[in-house]
């Protein structure tokens, strides 16, 4: 069954977004996942204070978790950091 990686984030720095996405499609892919979804998020019901949505889908949810807790993918976390300010999700199983 495919899980998703649900990202809600918030921009801080528009270059270091750039750095990061330009580093972080290729490790997810590299995983077997792929972006089914990014652009700018509009709240259905409850609250959130961030702008902007990513779905990443992967083959199941132990690949999307081996990509986030993949060395590459770690070391792109302080740009991510410093990009963003976001929250991840992975929805199935």
């Amino acid at each position: 069954m495919s899980a998703y990686v649900v990202v809600h984030g918030t921009v801080k720095d528009a270059d270091k977004m750039q750095e990061y996405g330009g580093a972080a499609g290729p490790i997810v892919a590299a995983h077997g996942g792929e972006v089914i979804a990014r652009g700018p998020a509009t709240v259905l019901s409850g609250t959130s204070d961030h702008k902007i949505a990513v779905v990443l889908k992967f083959p199941d949810a132990s690949k999307a978790k081996a990509w986030y807790e993949s060395p590459e993918y770690q070391a792109i976390i302080p740009i991510r950091e410093q990009a963003l300010d976001s929250v991840f999700v992975v929805v199935g199983e």
